[in-house]
């Protein structure tokens, strides 16, 4: 449980958590509710199961992944878990949707979709934040200090129990 939460206090970590958290709610936003001209909730849905066939079940994972998930990244509460979960999205978007369109981003209208390399960055920012946490000014940060302390102070209540019966 202690690995899940421990990050260092990096700011690196906390610019990129920060960065990517509002980049990913704007996504979310257009599938949950509608916001930057998405579909909401409804024609998300709708979309990922009738025109991709994808179970419910992922289609609604992808929707709280982007938008509750954006929220809890920017909070730095389980960066972990969400940064995987995020590397699962991306992967599903690029061999489902993007793979066929290459790897650029269509900027000139000159391809049939987007490539790519917008859902590698998100990859690549994601395992950074799931190898080293959610750095300064996380959630995770302060659970981890909590959960070193209790650990820390049952050690030492055990120690001295242990020393009393002697």
């Amino acid at each position: 449980m202690h690995r899940l939460f421990t990050t260092h206090a990096s700011v690196g970590m906390l610019i990129l958590r920060v960065m990517l958290a509002m980049v990913i709610f704007a996504h979310g936003a257009q599938k949950l509710l509608g916001w930057f001209g998405g579909q909401g909730y409804t024609g998300t849905i709708g979309f990922f199961t009738t025109t991709m066939g994808l179970p419910w079940l992922i289609a609604f994972l992808v929707i709280i992944g982007e938008s509750i998930g954006s929220l809890s990244l920017l909070a730095g509460f389980l960066t972990r878990f969400v940064a995987a979960s995020y590397v699962l999205i991306m992967l599903g978007a690029i061999t489902m949707v993007h793979w066929p369109h290459g790897f650029f981003m269509n900027w000139f209208g000159q391809q049939q979709g987007e490539g790519f390399e917008y859902h590698l960055l998100v990859i690549g920012m994601s395992l950074a934040l799931l190898v080293e946490g959610g750095g300064a000014w996380s959630l995770d940060h302060l659970i981890a200090r909590r959960i070193a302390h209790r650990e820390w102070t049952g050690t030492q209540a055990a120690h001295a129990f242990a020393h009393s019966k002697q």
